[in-house]
Formats: structure tokens, C-alpha cells, sequence
């Protein structure tokens, strides 16, 4: 097994065009890293921006709902920019990796800036709208060229899947710092201290008020730690990996800011795709915006969450093996209608465990979670393999490689998702009329709040499934296209060298 590693390695090393290359392991974990570090610094902006806003920071769920929306629709008409600025440049060390650093730097410090804990700044809405655009915008030319160097790394379906699995385990360690020990660690930092059973063995910890206005410090040291490892992660990314399928110079040259819509109007996989991609990570961030307020008030033990978002942990990160052997055995399809139909058994198992008998049934919440998390992370993770070849799909038809084009409408689709995410459950919350600076809430909000977290949630899956229906793109059909699309690149580069 050593040796074939190393000669993988090798040949990934020292033939650069080798468009059909075996990952080393080292490449593998490098890639993954980027995704853990997305998280770390993009995701505490998804997971506790709008709990912030609306407790700590003291401004309206329906302002911080609004700040969410405009920026989203700024994103619309930036992130297609980004994409052809991005296919159609250069750089002396590459095409993709060097925005890791010229953009990741900047990105780290504006999404600390979110949580300045500055009284001169508290409750000013002109400011947490700019910083957070600020860091939207610039989030952008980091998240675009790593989602096209996903595609750049080799044609090899089976190294896609494997790179698949490799980068959604790092990226779900980082959901487990962000959505399980992110909260703990505010809360440890927080003031007004008290020993609580935080529902793990019987093990009591010393956790503050993270809703008191007096928190925001606890937030800062917190978010800006998890920025400066988000930071170096990126760095071992692009260290660690090498880009093989890149279109020619001629192709880059060729890039207009139109061919977004060319793409998306002649790719009907990437139609297909970019669709399941916006409903799918509408109900995922839905659950990561509203968790919060679920276990502060409708469970009312805030206290559990780290426990059993560690157990909810547990499939994204050590059961993410078995996403290729069981999507080889029932079809790519089916594979999404399963653990889509397993989400909704375990979100229906966390409605459950609300009710007045069963709020301090802990195993309700280790068991609801779990089921609902092996479902999301697999569907929404497994997806990403699907992109390389939408990818492939696009070059073969158009003759354009446009992975940063492509990668921005998918990357579109997920921050319009999680700007929904955020958006609507904000919005839902106004409604019924949340107050943030009420420890309880009337039965009205408790209801606008289960709306969020599992009614909707259910309904987005279920038209994920209908969506997820129409794709019909085959691992046949890939493995023809890559093969005749290499052919095509090798006898270019062959009368290259010649002439």
C-alpha cells in the first residue's frame, strides 16, 4: 500500500498534465483543509451572525434579516464577475491557488470585524451591514477559485469521490467546531458564570449568559481565534496541492462575463444541480440559524447543545466512508433520497422532543440529531462530487473549460441558500413577534421558531428529492467525456512541443 501511494504521489508530481492523475494522500487532506477552513471563518458568520445581531449586538430580527437579504443580492451580480474575472486571469504560480492567500488574508480579518466588541458600534446597523458586505464580497474570491480547483485536480471519477469523502470529513470537523464547540466556548468566555449539566455523562461546566449584551468580548476572542486556524488551513491548501486541468490560454482569453448564462442556459445538469444546491443548503442553514434558538427556548436547555451537536457530529466525520460504497451499490439518485428521507425522520424525532413530556429526554435530542445530521452532511455533501463532472459536461459541449464560471453559479446558489437560511427564519421570527431581550418567549414565537427548524426544513427536502429526480447525467456518460476530452487536450499539448 506504501508504494502505491508513493507512486501516485510521484506521478502526480512530475506529470503536470496528466489530467488523469491518482491523488497522493497528502494532496487529498491538503484540498480538505480549505473546507475545514471555510468553515471556521464562514461558517461561525452563518451559524451565529443573526443569534449576535439579535441578542448581543440588540438590534431587530427583522433588520438582521434584511442586512442578510441585501447583501445576498449584492452577491447575485458579484459573484458571476468573480467567475469570469477568475477563469479569464492568471498568476505566475497558478490559476486558482493564489487567491487562497492574496484574498484569504483580508477575508480572516473583516469576518472578525463582525464581532467587534465596541460600545461606539453596538446596535449600529450601518455597520454590521458593511461588515458583513465587506466580508461577502471578498469571501468570494476565496470560495469561487476553491470550488474551481476542486475540478482542476484530476478527470479521475473515482479520485473525485475519494477526494470527496477526504475534503467533507475535514469540512464536517469544521462543523463540529463551529456548531458544537463554538457555542461552548462563547458561552465558557461569557459572563455571569453558573455550573450547568451540559448533558454529557454528567459533566457540569462553568457557562456564562452568550445572550447578554456584555457577551460581545467572549464572541470576539472567540470568532478570532477560530479566524487565525481558518487562516493557516488555507495556507496548507495551497501548499499542498497542484492544479492539472486548466483550460489553455486561449480559452482564458476567450471568457466573457456572458458565458455564465450561456453555461447555465445549455448545462442542463448544472441547471438541475445549481437548483438542488439552492433548496438544499436553504434547509440546512436553516436548522444551523434556528438550532440555537430551538435549544435557548423551545427545548430550554442551551446548556445540552454542545453535547448533542458532538453526537450529531459523529456521521459527518467517521461515517463519511460509506458515502461511495452506498452510493455504488443504489445509484447516485437513490443515494440523495435516502439520507434526505433520513433527515426528515430525524427532524421529526426533534419535534418530538419539544413537547412539554419529553423536553429533558436528552436521548431524544442525541438520537433526533444524529439521524438529522447524517442526513444533511451526506446530501449536501456528496453533492460537491457531482461538480467536476457538470464541469466536464459544460467543456464537452461548449469546448470552454470554465470551472471558476461554474463554481460561481454553484457557489451562487449556496450563499443565496444560506442567505434563505438566515433570511426567512429572521423574517418568520419578526412575524411572530421574538423578542430578544425576553429570557422566554410567548407561544407564538415558540411556534414561528418550530416552523423554522422543522416544518420547512421538511418541505425544502422533499422538493430536493423531486429536484434530484431530474438529473440524469450517468457515470458512463462522465467517464466518455473526460476520456474524449483528454484525447483533445494531449493532441493540442503534443503539437505544442512539436511546433
Amino acid at each position: 500500500m506504501a508504494s502505491n501511494s508513493q507512486a501516485n504521489a510521484t506521478n502526480a508530481q512530475d506529470n503536470p498534465h496528466d489530467e488523469f492523475a491518482k491523488l497522493s494522500w497528502r494532496e487529498r487532506i491538503s484540498y480538505g483543509a480549505g473546507d475545514l477552513a471555510q468553515n471556521l471563518i464562514f461558517g461561525t458568520i452563518g451559524s451565529m451572525l443573526l443569534f449576535y445581531l439579535t441578542t448581543v449586538y440588540g438590534i431587530s430580527a427583522a433588520v438582521g434579516a434584511t442586512i442578510f437579504l441585501v447583501v445576498r443580492w449584492v452577491n447575485v451580480f458579484w459573484d458571476p464577475w468573480v467567475g469570469a474575472f477568475v477563469d479569464k486571469h492568471n498568476f505566475k504560480s497558478g490559476k486558482y491557488r493564489p487567491y487562497l492567500i492574496y484574498c484569504g488574508i483580508p477575508m480572516t480579518i473583516f469576518a472578525a470585524m463582525l464581532f467587534l466588541p465596541i460600545d461606539a458600534v453596538r446596535g449600529s446597523v450601518m455597520y454590521a451591514f458593511i461588515a458583513y458586505l465587506a466580508t461577502a464580497l471578498i469571501y468570494s474570491f476565496v470560495n469561487i477559485p476553491y470550488g474551481a480547483l476542486n475540478a482542476s485536480l484530476t478527470r479521475d471519477n473515482d479520485e473525485v469521490s475519494t477526494l470527496t469523502t477526504v475534503r467533507m470529513t475535514e469540512a464536517n470537523i469544521g462543523n463540529l467546531l463551529v456548531y458544537t464547540f463554538l457555542p461552548l466556548f462563547v458561552q465558557m468566555a461569557s459572563p455571569n458564570p453558573q455550573s450547568k449539566d451540559i448533558g454529557f455523562f454528567g459533566i457540569h461546566m462553568n457557562l456564562g449568559d452568550y445572550t447578554s449584551p456584555k457577551a460581545g468580548k467572549a464572541y470576539f476572542l472567540v470568532m478570532g481565534i477560530y479566524m487565525i486556524i481558518g487562516f493557516i488551513m488555507l495556507m496548507c491548501t495551497y501548499f499542498g496541492i497542484k492544479e492539472r486541468v486548466l483550460p489553455t490560454a486561449k480559452e482564458s482569453a476567450a471568457v466573457k462575463y456572458s458565458d455564465l448564462w450561456v453555461e447555465f442556459k445549455q448545462n442542463k445538469p448544472l441547471q438541475v444541480l445549481g437548483s438542488f444546491f439552492l433548496i438544499g443548503f436553504t434547509f440546512m442553514f436553516f436548522g444551523n440559524t434556528v438550532w440555537p434558538f430551538y435549544m435557548q427556548y423551545n427545548i430550554g436547555h442551551s446548556e445540552w447543545m454542545a453535547s448533542i451537536n458532538l453526537v450529531g457530529s459523529i456521521p459527518g466525520i467517521f461515517l463519511v466512508f460509506l458515502w461511495p460504497i452506498i452510493r455504488k451499490k443504489i445509484g447516485k439518485r437513490q443515494f440523495f433520497y435516502a439520507f434526505l428521507a433520513l433527515f426528515i425522520v430525524g427532524t421529526l424525532v426533534l419535534w418530538a422532543w419539544a413537547m412539554p413530556a419529553f423536553k429533558n429526554a436528552t436521548a431524544l435530542g442525541y438520537i433526533g440529531r444524529f439521524l438529522q445530521q447524517w442526513g444533511i452532511t451526506a446530501a449536501t455533501g456528496y453533492m460537491w462530487s457531482l461538480v467536476p463532472e457538470v464541469v466536464s459536461y459544460g467543456e464537452y459541449k461548449s469546448k470552454k473549460r470554465v470551472a471558476g464560471i461554474i463554481n460561481a453559479i454553484m457557489g451562487l446558489f449556496f450563499k443565496i441558500g444560506l442567505a434563505l437560511g438566515g433570511i426567512i427564519p429572521g423574517y418568520i421570527n419578526a412575524f411572530f413577534k421574538f423578542d430578544g431581550t425576553k429570557t422566554s418567549q410567548t407561544s407564538g414565537a415558540l411556534m414561528g421558531i418550530q416552523w423554522s427548524m422543522i416544518w420547512l426544513p421538511i418541505i425544502f427536502a422533499l422538493i430536493a428529492m423531486w429536484i434530484m429526480s431530474k438529473y440524469t447525467l450517468s457515470d458512463a456518460d462522465v467517464k466518455r467525456m473526460n476520456e474524449e476530452l483528454n484525447a483533445d487536450r494531449q493532441a493540442e499539448l503534443d503539437a505544442a512541443d512539436e511546433s
